[in-house]
């Protein structure tokens, strides 16, 4: 039907692709307006998995639509590449994006009726993309034809496309049943050698089950496929998000029994009374009789018989195809556009059309006056409004603006509070306000009172608690730290500093030993901190005498000499010498005096000491602790003797 081109948006700057309507087609006005109607539909879905729309027109009897250009392979062409079943959670995959796109199409009374891998493209990601929206129809006009010719779309035909009846949403869910089935299995679920033959077994023949083919289909891929494939339209899904729900639990629990069939699987086995046994039974000895009778009439005309055979095949050939496309198709006749009519206006117009009115259902509608049309399916559309005689239209109808009563939230958390307005069908307006009452994240108060009626989805202004407003900041660490590098620091982040003073002799003076707050404790902005620094008191200096004679008790030792005469070698003269002892001055373990001295000093200068507070003294006569005391600093003037 037509010819896609890849093409550069010299606008836009991106590539694209543009869909060209064959030549063949262009004086066809029933393809001319599918084609356009394809353009309105897929315009009017924005959605993840459906090929988006750019652009549709007609430029010197060139009809051509401008789409999302897809980087990917169709799902027919995976399939054949494959040749056989693809793995079952990666095709579940893939049908649920399908689903979800129908979903979206369907909900916008909008659908496929074409529905097949050819139309499936497979992105680069594993996305699917739906394309070819709006020209099923026009395509299936001519795929069985009299002459025996295909494009493919008989192979997933629902039952009451192959009629030619009535097509609705879950058309579209048979389709992709037939998809799925080929996916998992590797083959459609009917083939023959001509079009005919296959939309025939989809009217009449029950499929193999896929799990036969494949073994290894979960029972519950098994079942939703079955389900899907119903002759009966009411038997299948109602709507393809029952469909994608059911795909869902199926990956979650493969082997779980969750699918609900649409019939009663016992319908078929019936008690029947003697007397529709004894007409049954005389209708087939009848029945029998004929056939005998006309194989005997076949045996003795045998030529005869021959040609009226080869009359009747050409005929059920050429005449099926008709009955099947043509006789049941009934005329076309204007639809209506019944949105925004009255129920009863809306009813009447249907019915005077020839078609059948139905209400869908009724839901609730802000904008549209209760007793009046919602929507309506078929949809309505300035160029495209005909369908066939007797078919059903069905309608939504408006039950008016839903009311909600409004809950109270005042003092509950924000997700509490958004969820109790959800929940009562209502949206939650957020407004953070400063508070010194209300914990941050808490309901201050909500703008419309509790147990007010208003219309369900309108939203109610809360304000919530944002704390104090006073900004939070953290303790640093400033231990060790000069007084005024700790102060600088602190003051500079947001703290007020307080400061202490303290003695230890082990630490640099001026350095903080101790901190109030805590490293890592949060606090308000403008928080005082005091700190605790270190502050030695100032250094004196002490004088210390001692007193050696005192010290030896008086004691005095001599030793003895001999001199030479130096004029008279023979004579000699020996002399007593007092003897020196050694005297050590320690200060705290520090020695600050030694020398070896005359026993008898009694005031020896031993140096001087520097310090704070208290210090230790100790003084050693040849190795000997003579004296011991305290330098106590403090004293106006301090000094030590040791005596």
């Amino acid at each position: 039907m037509a010819i896609v081109y890849k093409a550069k948006d010299v606008v836009l700057n991106r590539n694209v692709a543009v869909k060209v309507l064959r030549d063949e087609f262009t004086t066809d006005e029933e393809f001319i307006r599918r084609f356009e109607t394809e353009a309105q539909s897929a315009a009017r879905l924005t959605h993840p998995n459906i090929v988006s729309i750019y652009d549709v027109g007609v430029d010197n009897g060139i009809y051509y639509i401008v789409m999302e250009l897809i980087q990917g392979k169709t799902l027919k062409e995976i399939i054949v590449e494959e040749d056989g079943p693809l793995p079952w959670k990666w095709s579940i995959n893939v049908a649920m994006q399908i689903a979800s796109a129908l979903d979206m199409a369907h909900r916008n009374n909008i659908i496929h009726r074409d529905i097949k891998p050819h139309n499936i493209i497979i992105t680069e990601d594993g996305i699917a993309k739906v394309t070819d929206f709006g020209i099923a129809k026009a395509v299936s006009n001519s795929t069985i034809t009299a002459f025996g010719t295909t494009i493919g779309s008989v192979h997933y035909f629902s039952p009451e496309q192959a009629r030619g009846g009535f097509t609705d949403a879950k058309s579209d869910i048979y389709s992709l049943g037939v998809v799925m089935y080929e996916m998992l299995t590797g083959q459609v679920p009917f083939d023959a050698d001509t079009p005919v033959s296959v939309a025939l077994k989809h009217m009449q023949e029950e499929p193999v089950p896929p799990i036969e083919l494949n073994p290894n289909i979960p029972e519950s891929i098994n079942k939703i496929i079955i389900k899907a494939l119903r002759k009966d339209p009411m038997q299948r899904y109602q709507t393809s998000m029952e469909l994608l729900q059911d795909l869902k639990e199926a990956l979650k629990n493969p082997d779980g029994d969750f699918v609900e069939e649409n019939y009663d699987a016992t319908a078929r086995t019936q008690k029947i009374s003697l007397e529709d046994y004894e007409n049954t039974t005389n209708q087939r000895n009848r029945q029998e009789k004929a056939e005998k009778g006309l194989k005997g009439w076949i045996k003795e005309h045998k030529k005869l018989s021959i040609v009226i055979g080869m009359i009747l095949l050409f005929f059920l050939a050429f005449g099926g195809t008709m009955i099947v496309l043509n006789i049941t198709n009934p005329k076309e006749v204007d639809l209506p556009n019944v949105v925004g009519l009255t129920k009863e206006e809306a009813q009447k117009q249907i019915e005077d059309a020839k078609l059948k009115y139905e209400v869908d259902k009724e839901e609730y509608n802000k904008d549209v006056e209760e007793g009046h049309i919602i929507s309506q399916d078929p949809a309505y559309f300035e160029k495209y409004h005909s369908v066939k005689q007797g078919s059903t239209v069905k309608v939504v109808i408006s039950k008016g603006t839903e009311k909600a009563t409004v809950p109270k939230v005042v003092g509950m958390a924000q997700d509490e509070a958004i969820q109790a307005l959800e929940d009562a069908n209502l949206k939650a307006e957020v407004v953070e306000e400063t508070s010194k009452k209300v914990q941050e994240g808490y309901v201050i108060s909500q703008d419309t009172a509790e147990n007010t009626e208003v219309s369900a989805g309108d939203s109610v202004k809360i304000h919530v608690s944002k704390g104090t407003g006073i900004k939070q900041i953290t303790m640093t660490s400033v231990i060790g730290k000069t007084e005024e590098q700790a102060k600088s620091e602190l003051e500079g982040i947001g703290f007020k500093v307080n400061v202490g003073y303290e003695e230890n002799t082990s630490k640099d003076n001026g350095t903080v030993l101790k901190q109030s707050l805590d490293t890592g404790k949060v606090a308000d902005e403008g928080t005082t901190v005091t700190l605790t620094v270190n502050k030695l008191a100032e250094l004196k200096t002490a004088k210390i005498t001692v007193n050696v004679k005192s010290l030896l008790g008086g004691k005095v030792e001599y030793e003895e000499t001999t001199a030479k005469n130096t004029t008279n070698v023979t004579n000699t003269t020996t002399e007593k010498k007092v003897k020196k002892v050694k005297v050590e001055v320690k200060v705290e373990n520090d020695t600050i005096y030694s020398e070896t001295v005359d026993p008898t000093l009694t005031n020896i200068n031993a140096g001087t000491a520097k310090g704070t507070g208290v210090s230790n003294v100790k003084v050693y006569i040849d190795g000997v602790l003579k004296n011991q005391g305290q330098i106590k600093f403090s004293e106006t003037n301090p000094s030590y003797t040791a005596e």
